[in-house]
């Protein structure tokens, strides 16, 4: 019988991507599209590279973020709706030594959680703040949220947000940059390549930063919401691109100065 030749299809080759080990290994349920999973595996990247698995963790409230637990393998906490700040300001208050994070949506911080945030910014907590902008309510129903945009259509503004009836879409990042407190504010998005790298160094700036004990890191992500907007997930994207962007322009907003980047 004659012998075949094998050849190893990846001989040659190098590897440039994998889970890393702080990501269960679990198949993630959102819908197809969903920035979500890209912003769970950069928060898990930066976690992995920066070696702090063991010393983190996260708190999820009520909302699509809720099951960030079931994909972070970090120690985990949830919050009632709202109040992730508040039980994350608790955890690193008594364990000071801990990298402390939250990862909540629009309806949930902008929301019924306005007061919590603004308070813990206003404190200065050193916590990272992760905020995902989708300017909907994603699990409970296309509900509209502070950060819906003018003449967008959602389940309780079936004919499109109206200023005089629903008021203006909140821009509460660059709200909570105005207080003392903030330390580092930046509005990034998972919506191409590039855009993910720079919202990954932002999360890796925000652990880091809680090095230097000097206020809060707060990092909105704006992302789609293919289902509740009604579009593919590639429409999605570029409805996002079109309509997000002008709205919520990407980039620092507050950056610490030289003086604050020396240790304490």
């Amino acid at each position: 019988m004659q012998e075949l030749d094998i050849i190893d299809e990846h001989e040659g080759l190098s590897l440039v991507c994998e889970k890393p080990d702080t990501l269960k290994d679990a198949r993630m349920h959102y819908c197809p599209g969903c920035g979500h999973g890209v912003a769970h595996r950069i928060i898990m990247e930066a976690v992995a590279e920066l070696g702090i698995q063991e010393k983190t963790i996260g708190v999820a409230p009520v909302g699509c973020s809720v099951f960030a637990y079931h994909y972070m393998n970090i120690d985990m906490q949830e919050a009632a709706h709202g109040r992730a700040t508040a039980v994350a300001t608790g955890i690193k208050r008594v364990l000071p030594d801990q990298y402390v994070f939250t990862y909540q949506g629009d309806g949930d911080l902008a929301a019924i959680g306005t007061a919590e945030t603004i308070h813990t910014v206003n404190r200065g907590e050193n916590i990272m703040i992760v905020f995902i902008n989708n300017a909907i309510y994603g699990m409970t129903g296309g509900q509209m949220a502070p950060t819906t945009l003018f003449g967008q259509k959602t389940s309780t503004s079936p004919y499109g947000r109206a200023q005089e009836f629903n008021g203006y879409p909140l821009r509460i990042t660059e709200m909570l940059a105005m207080l003392p407190g903030a330390f580092y504010v930046t509005r990034q998005a998972v919506n191409t390549p590039g855009n993910v790298r720079k919202a990954k160094k932002a999360i890796l700036n925000g652990f880091k930063y809680q090095e230097l004990k000097k206020g809060t890191s707060f990092i909105e992500i704006v992302s789609n919401c293919p289902t509740n907007w009604g579009l593919t997930p590639v429409k999605s994207n570029e409805w996002l691109v079109e309509n997000m962007l002008p709205a919520y322009p990407l980039g620092d907003i507050k950056l610490p100065s030289k003086e604050d980047l020396i240790h304490a």
